[in-house]
C-alpha cells in the first residue's frame, strides 16, 4: 500500500477491561460534531473504543498481539468467517487509475464479499482502492464487515498538525484497528496477524490491486501467513511485476521469489474473473 496522500472526529464508544481485574482508561476526551479539537485516543488505550464522528465506524488502539485478539472481540466482531484481505494502490493512484479499477471493485469484489459474508480487511485510510471498497460498499448497501488497519502515527488526528505524511480515516469502513507505528508499511504485518485471527479455521485470501513498494511487504506476509495471493493483472504497478513473475517474465527480484511459493496467482482484470477466482479460494 501506498502511503495516502494528504479532518477527522473521534468520541468514546464504550470501554473494555482487559481482564476482571485490570483497569481500564478513557481513549479520547468527549467530543461532538461539532466540535473540532478533540484529542486523538492515545496509543495505550488499552481495550478503549472509540466512534468516527459522522460514521458508524467504531476503533481500538492495540499494543500486541495479545491486545489484538482482545480488541477484536471488544469490536464485537465475528470470527471463523471467511476473510478477504485488500492490498494495493492507495495515494499515488491517479484519478484516471482509479476510475479504470472502480469496476473491479463494484462489480468483482463487493459481490463476493456480500455473498459469502466474508470479512473484508485493508488499510483504512481515504485513498485509492480503499477509498473505493469503502465507497462502493455503500452504494450497493452491502453488509459485510469492513475493517481498516492502520499505523497510528501515519493518521491525522484531531487536534494535530497536518503533514503530507499523514491521512484521514475512510469514514465508509465499519471498524478500525490503530496498531504500533509511524511509518507506512507499519500496518502491513498487523493486516496479516487480523486476518489470521478472524478467520480461524476460514478460508481467506489476500487480493493485489495495482500497489506500490509496501505491496511487495503486504504480500509476503500473507505468504508467510500460509494465505494464497491474487494478483489482478493488468491493474498496474507491483501487481504487474507478480504478473510478469508468474508468467515467467522478467521482473522485480521480489516478486519472482514470492512468486515461487506456489501460493500466488493471477487473474485478468476483469470483474466476472476476479469474483470466480476470489468465491473459488473462499470454498
Amino acid at each position: 500500500m501506498d502511503p495516502p496522500s494528504h479532518t477527522l472526529v473521534v468520541q468514546p464508544a464504550r470501554t473494555t477491561s482487559r481482564t476482571a481485574s485490570s483497569h481500564t482508561r478513557s481513549s479520547c476526551s468527549g467530543t461532538s460534531a461539532g466540535d473540532p479539537r478533540p484529542t486523538s485516543p492515545p496509543l495505550d488505550s488499552g481495550m478503549d473504543t472509540w466512534q468516527l464522528v459522522g460514521s458508524e465506524a467504531v476503533g481500538i488502539h492495540v499494543r500486541d498481539r495479545d491486545d489484538l485478539v482482545l480488541g477484536l472481540t471488544a469490536l464485537g466482531l465475528p470470527r471463523s468467517r471467511p476473510v478477504v484481505v485488500l492490498v494495493g494502490g492507495a495515494g499515488r493512484l491517479p484519478p484516471a487509475d482509479l476510475d479504470r479499477l472502480r469496476p473491479l471493485i463494484a462489480d468483482g469484489l463487493i459481490p463476493i464479499l456480500e455473498e459469502q459474508q466474508a470479512i473484508a480487511i485493508d488499510g483504512g485510510t481515504d485513498a485509492g482502492i480503499m477509498r473505493l471498497v469503502g465507497e462502493e460498499r455503500v452504494r450497493r448497501s452491502a453488509t459485510f464487515p469492513l475493517i481498516g488497519v492502520v499505523a497510528n502515527g501515519t493518521i491525522h488526528w484531531p487536534g494535530e498538525p497536518a503533514s503530507d505524511d499523514t491521512a484521514e480515516l475512510e469514514r465508509h469502513h465499519t471498524h478500525f484497528v490503530v496498531v504500533p507505528g509511524d511509518e507506512w508499511g507499519a500496518e502491513a504485518p498487523w493486516i496479516a496477524h487480523t486476518a489470521t485471527a478472524l478467520a480461524g479455521p476460514a478460508p481467506s485470501v489476500t487480493v493485489l490491486v495495482n500497489g506500490g513498494e509496501i505491496a511487495f511487504a503486504d504480500v509476503a506476509n500473507s505468504v508467510e501467513a500460509g494465505r494464497p495471493v491474487l494478483v489482478i493483472a493488468g491493474s498496474g504497478r507491483t501487481a504487474d511485476q507478480f504478473a510478469a513473475a508468474l508468467r515467467g517474465d522478467p521482473a522485480d527480484q521480489r516478486a519472482e521469489d514470492l512468486s515461487t511459493s506456489g501460493l500466488v496467482s493471477s487473474v485478468p482484470p476483469e470483474p466476472q474473473p476476479m469474483r470466480a477466482a476470489i468465491g473459488s479460494a473462499l470454498e
